[in-house]
């Protein structure tokens, strides 16, 4: 099982910016789909961004579009997410997660159809 492990997150202001990264144990280039989720307390599970494969495709959440930009860097085997015009609504803790096996799901509604998590990085936002 690949181990992630992510990084980044922080306590900021409403308006500012955070880029979480995720470090994989793993070739990022031989994984279907790499993606943050992000769980606040209370609260389910969500996703907020996933790529696919070559860096091209990617899918957002409707709450992060045009704030939140997921990529990666294969020679690096990181992913990130760079969060932008950040919200309080927006404080969680982070998690990256991969799917290994090519043609397997890789949307952001399931989060127990992905087979490897890293632990969390928390982020809060403030006014």
């Amino acid at each position: 099982q690949v181990q992630l492990v992510e990084s980044g997150g922080g306590s900021v202001q409403a308006g500012g910016s955070l880029r979480l990264s995720c470090a994989a144990s793993e070739y990022t280039y031989s994984k279907y789909c790499m993606g943050w989720f992000r769980q606040a307390p209370g609260k389910e599970r969500e996703g907020v961004a996933i790529i696919y494969s070559g860096g091209v495709d990617t899918s957002y959440a409707d709450s992060v579009k045009g704030r939140f930009t997921i990529s990666q860097d294969n020679g690096k085997n990181t992913l990130y997410l760079q969060m932008n015009s950040l919200k309080l609504e927006d404080t969680a803790m982070y998690y990256c997660t991969t799917q290994r096996i090519w043609g397997s799901y890789c949307g952001l509604n399931y989060p127990n159809r992905y087979d490897s998590w890293g632990q969390g990085t928390q982020v809060t936002v403030s006014s």
